[in-house]
């Protein structure tokens, strides 16, 4: 994998880290020597210049605290990113079931943001993509499971009072076409190539040797944790009968239960090098 450097893979770093604290410091809930988490990133392509570089800048942001022992300096989370990876890994590893039971509701969000408010604009798209909202335009963001109601209720409260929003549920009526609305919302087409390319990469990957083993279950664990923020979880009743959503979720859980123990152990031999 290409190497991180730069403002555009300082960003991959970042999110990188994220993956690596989410899937071997977040379950544990202890400190990591700065040594292992640089040889951590190292092993999925970010330069040590650049991992350490993110390290400083997770710690300044409050996503990181730091303890100092001599020279060397142990990382813990802060409770928001205890809160926020065990929101994440809730969501990643519970995601892409599918839903055969579908009521045909659909929740439907109003929101206005002000024009010169761009950040709170984007944080608004975020946050209502993560809980499953496809957006229609002019603010009208519309998700098929009336319980997100209040994911979607957080996500405004949170922008302050300059955002103003409104909700409704109910079925699609007479008026235009469900599937229409479907593809008008959602890229599907898109979604689609993307499972086709997980499914193509991790279904092929025989990682042989600890090390390999961390390498191969952090990429797919990245990989992975893409798709709930693309994916809004349509019904089955939405989807063409041979989504490939589905088989991505099973070669996911599979492969990740057949590589965490070579990838756990890989990390804590890092860590006991780390501490030596």
């Amino acid at each position: 994998m290409a190497a991180a450097g730069g403002r555009g893979n300082g960003s991959r770093a970042r999110s990188l880290l994220l993956t690596v604290l989410g899937e071997y410091v977040a379950p544990s809930r202890t400190s990591t020597w700065t040594g292992t988490l640089v040889e951590a990133l190292g092993t999925v392509g970010v330069r040590e210049k650049a991992a350490r570089q993110v390290l400083l800048r997770s710690a300044t942001d409050g996503w990181l605290v730091g303890e100092r022992h001599g020279r060397r300096v142990r990382f813990s989370l802060s409770p928001q990113t205890q809160d926020l990876l065990a929101d994440g890994a809730r969501r990643i590893y519970s995601f892409g079931a599918g839903r055969v039971d579908w009521d045909g509701q659909w929740l439907v969000v109003v929101a206005s943001v002000p024009e010169e408010q761009r950040h709170l604009r984007h944080r608004l798209r975020t946050g209502l993509a993560w809980a499953g909202f496809g957006p229609l335009g002019q603010g009208v963001w519309v998700c098929p499971d009336a319980g997100r109601e209040e994911e979607a209720r957080r996500v405004v409260e949170s922008l302050g009072d300059a955002v103003q929003a409104t909700s409704f549920v109910g079925p699609h009526a007479r008026v235009g076409d469900e599937s229409a609305l479907v593809a008008r919302a959602w890229n599907l087409p898109e979604l689609e190539r993307r499972y086709d390319a997980f499914l193509a990469e991790f279904g092929r990957l025989r990682p042989e040797g600890d090390e390999e083993v961390f390498r191969a279950q952090t990429r797919l664990v990245h990989a992975w944790r893409s798709f709930p923020f693309l994916d809004p979880g349509l019904p089955d009743s939405l989807l063409p009968a041979t989504w490939p959503g589905r088989r991505a979720r099973e070669l996911f859980l599979r492969r990740h239960d057949e590589w965490a123990p070579g990838a756990r152990s890989w990390f804590q031999a890092t860590e006991a090098r780390s501490t030596a």
